[in-house]
């Protein structure tokens, strides 16, 4: 195996830029960008500290084949070629955890993956001159993405998606995605230095994910990744040096105003909770609050927050005096900034004011919109001397 791999980092649609940002501040090399996944360059330790750093992907893949295929004959010779023995040991438990196809003339997923199956089975024959595979030892799950008759195949080294931090035991009604919340922040010009406040934190996503920014916490730096059970592609000492490296920039002297209110006082226990468990509960303050009693003295704080959407039909005629009352507490926040995602449609009408920008991201398969009211940039502090 070389030393330069090709990796592919999936993540929310209409959040590739966010990603992209992501990756390069990482220190690797983008190779493209494409509606929902970002391909980037490196070595096995940039798979390391893609899975414990990057907090806006779903998880890593390391590309294994790039290929076209409009025939099932094609796409077995040409994943049949793929020298698997690289990747898989004689033991391995190897399988197609997920296939997607769009806008491509082979579309049954589930074909798609029992081919993809039987040529690597052909393969690992014909190399190990084994008939039968026990698949008894590791796992090693593979994804197929076919676009436009283009298909990649990847191996998933994280194992469990990437939003699953290790912190969220206790969920609301409808939580927010921690890969999603971490992008949606980023797409701010919040910094540690300013005020948060998320008036629906709900299991404490959005301000659990920002004080870990800010506290330079890795999101990935408390979980286990699939890759760790791979000795025969990632020395275990990488693994070590990441986990070492992550835990050698965690700043908890940092002094953050980060506040998360809730209408329900369970949901505000189970945040505390989620937050001890992520390591920054000393830097939130959760508080049972309606909307309608929000404010804040200070001046140029944000509102990052994931307001209810009516889900269910009965919800959904509350709506209106909900963000009414959103809307009347934001006029109270003097020089603030306020962003919201909902799919709610009516959202800037009840609110009473006309998003600057306002940014379609899927959630899941739910079209939601990220609507931005920013406020005016608190002045430039004076230095000492021209004081």
């Amino acid at each position: 195996m070389n030393n330069r791999y090709e990796f592919i980092a999936p993540c929310h649609f209409g959040l590739e830029a966010v990603c992209k940002r992501e990756i390069t501040d990482l220190g690797y090399d983008i190779v493209r960008v494409e509606d929902g996944k970002v391909t980037f360059t490196g070595d096995m330790e940039a798979l390391v500290r893609a899975n414990i750093f990057l907090r806006t992907t779903q998880r890593i893949l390391l590309k294994v084949a790039e290929f076209k295929a409009e025939t099932f004959e094609e796409l077995f010779q040409n994943v049949k070629k793929v020298p698997w023995e690289d990747y898989f040991p004689p033991d391995a438990r190897f399988w197609v955890t997920k296939a997607t196809s769009v806008k491509s003339k082979l579309f049954s997923t589930s074909d798609i993956q029992s081919i993809v199956k039987k040529a690597m089975v052909e393969r690992m024959k014909e190399h190990y001159h084994i008939r039968w595979f026990e698949e008894d030892g590791e796992e090693y799950p593979v994804r197929v993405i076919i676009y436009k008759d283009m298909v990649t195949i990847g191996l998933d080294t994280s194992g469990e998606s990437l939003h699953k931090r290790g912190y969220r035991k206790m969920v609301s009604k409808a939580p927010i995605e921690e890969t999603l919340a971490a992008a949606l922040i980023k797409l701010t010009p919040w910094n540690k230095n300013r005020i948060l406040v998320d008036p629906f934190c709900g299991s404490g996503t959005f301000p659990i994910e920002a004080a870990m920014m800010g506290a330079n916490i890795a999101p990935g730096m408390n979980r286990d990744f699939q890759a760790q059970k791979w000795p025969n592609i990632v020395p275990e000492k990488l693994f070590e040096r990441g986990f070492e490296e992550a835990r050698s920039l965690v700043d908890h002297s940092v002094k953050m105003d980060i506040q998360g209110y809730d209408i329900d006082p369970y949901i505000v226990k189970a945040a505390r909770e989620n937050a001890k468990r992520a390591g920054v509960e000393e830097h939130i303050h959760f508080q049972q609050r309606p909307v309608h009693r929000l404010s804040h003295p200070k001046k140029y704080g944000f509102i990052i927050t994931n307001p209810p959407y009516g889900e269910r039909l009965e919800d959904k005629e509350d709506l209106p005096v909900l963000y009414r009352e959103m809307g009347k507490a934001f006029e109270g926040l003097d020089g603030w900034s306020e962003y919201v995602i909902t799919a709610y449609k009516d959202a800037e009408r009840y609110i009473g004011k006309k998003a600057a920008k306002n940014r379609k991201i899927y959630n899941g398969m739910m079209k939601t919109y990220f609507y931005m009211f920013p406020g005016p940039k608190p002045p430039k502090r004076k230095r000492p001397e021209q004081a």
